[in-house]
């Protein structure tokens, strides 16, 4: 049996699977085309509900999502057309990006991750990001949202084609109280934010989100985009701070206060100033997993 002694050696082996697999299913082209469509400078609304049409589980999930509490209609929205206007084209965006990502990334749930709270941890946080952008004046809000939901999608990719690892990972972490970031590496030799970022590059992602993947746990190791890799830092650490969901995958992780400065928050009192609200927006927001799985 080959014996890998060096983090080095663990590493290189990681990159040569991940050459090999990483031919995952590629994003939906409803997901292509509606964003597309959504990035114009005006948005047709004709155009977008003939391209969802095409996708009848994605039309049934957007007029659930338009129907649900979050928007609390009086009236029962039965055609994309009013979805859309209900929803609005900033809102719907969000939804087909999140619907898309989690059925190219369906797994199935066992002891180690709970598919659908890591969902729900992955939606908070780009939810969470959006407000925060807006909050703190970040001009692309659409783009915070994607990168929040995103940042964790390393952990989905260890769990789907490198399982015996994530299992080891697990067990180390629990065994010896080392960091998730520390025990990946330990096993792998790279850990779950640079294994997203590869993906992301994969998939032809913009240079700053694959950036932003990659640093959101230390968002000073990014050299241009610190304060979106700021923002997710925070948002990722506030939704497992107020315990929003069972995920408790890496549940130990601690603010990076350098990445607080960067949204110009550099003591306590400023911190416990700045978050009032986010725990009940987090909650509301909540709601709306039931229907994106």
């Amino acid at each position: 049996m080959e014996i890998i002694t060096t983090q080095s050696q663990r590493r290189t082996k990681t990159e040569m699977v991940l050459a090999n697999i990483f031919k995952l299913p590629p994003i939906p082209k409803v997901l292509l085309d509606a964003t597309k469509i959504l990035e114009s400078k005006a948005p047709k609304s004709k155009l977008l509900v003939d391209v969802i049409s095409k996708d009848q589980s994605l039309v049934t999930k957007v007029l659930s999502i338009a129907n649900s509490p979050l928007f609390g209609l009086q009236r029962k929205v039965t055609s994309m057309d009013f979805a859309i206007l209900v929803l609005g084209f900033s809102e719907l965006k969000k939804i087909i990006s999140a619907l898309s990502v989690i059925e190219t990334f369906k797994n199935k749930t066992d002891k180690y991750l709970d598919q659908k709270e890591f969902w729900l941890h992955s939606f908070l946080t780009g939810s969470l990001s959006e407000k925060i952008a807006e909050d703190v004046g970040f001009q692309v809000k659409g783009e915070a949202f994607l990168a929040g939901f995103l940042h964790d999608m390393g952990i989905a990719v260890i769990h789907r084609f490198f399982h015996s690892n994530f299992v080891t990972v697990t067990e180390l972490q629990q065994n010896s109280g080392m960091s998730l970031l520390d025990a990946e590496t330990e096993v792998l030799g790279m850990n779950h934010a640079e294994m997203g970022s590869f993906l992301a590059e994969n998939w032809n992602f913009p240079p700053s989100l694959c950036d932003v993947i990659k640093n959101h746990h230390s968002p000073n190791g990014s050299l241009s985009n610190f304060l979106l890799a700021s923002i997710i830092h925070l948002a990722d650490y506030l939704t497992k701070h107020y315990r929003i969901g069972q995920f408790e995958v890496d549940s130990n992780l601690e603010v990076d206060k350098e990445a607080l400065k960067n949204l110009r928050i550099h003591t306590d009192e400023e911190f416990e100033a700045f978050i009032p609200g986010y725990e009940s927006f987090l909650t509301v927001q909540s709601e709306a997993l039931r229907y994106l799985n």
